[in-house]
């Protein structure tokens, strides 16, 4: 039986509360679960300490018995110092977009001319 450590949604819509769950990776999402260790509210701020709240000691037993996180789980985890930071590397997510490629090309050609304009003018003189 795989073991995943991951977040059961709650609340109502629009209105998300997740609770961090030890379950049977084969169980749906918000379906049966083993064990809950902890919660998440993402309409909290960022650095209240209410937003995510986490039984360490139970998680480090379930990690300790093979469960795996899920990546979101692994960044909470990597945020309280449990586990250590995993690299990651998405090259193309930061490049941007064809349309956004296209206007820095024509802007860049744009203050090509414009600086070209003044040294024209300069020589002519």
């Amino acid at each position: 039986m795989a073991i995943k450590i991951r977040l059961a949604r709650g609340g109502s819509k629009k209105r998300p509360f997740y609770r961090i769950v030890a379950a049977d990776s084969r169980m749906p999402r918000d379906g049966r679960f083993i064990e809950k260790l902890g919660t998440y509210n993402p309409l909290l701020p960022k650095d209240s300490e209410e937003r995510v709240k986490m039984d360490v000691e139970r998680i480090q037993y379930w990690l300790g018995q093979g469960a795996q996180t899920t990546d979101r789980v692994g960044r909470f985890l990597e945020a309280a110092g449990l586990v250590e930071k995993k690299e990651r590397s998405n090259p193309k997510k930061g490049t941007p977009g064809k349309a956004a490629q296209e206007r820095a090309e024509a802007k860049a050609a744009k203050a090509a001319e414009a600086a070209e304009a003044p040294a024209e003018e300069a020589g002519a003189e």
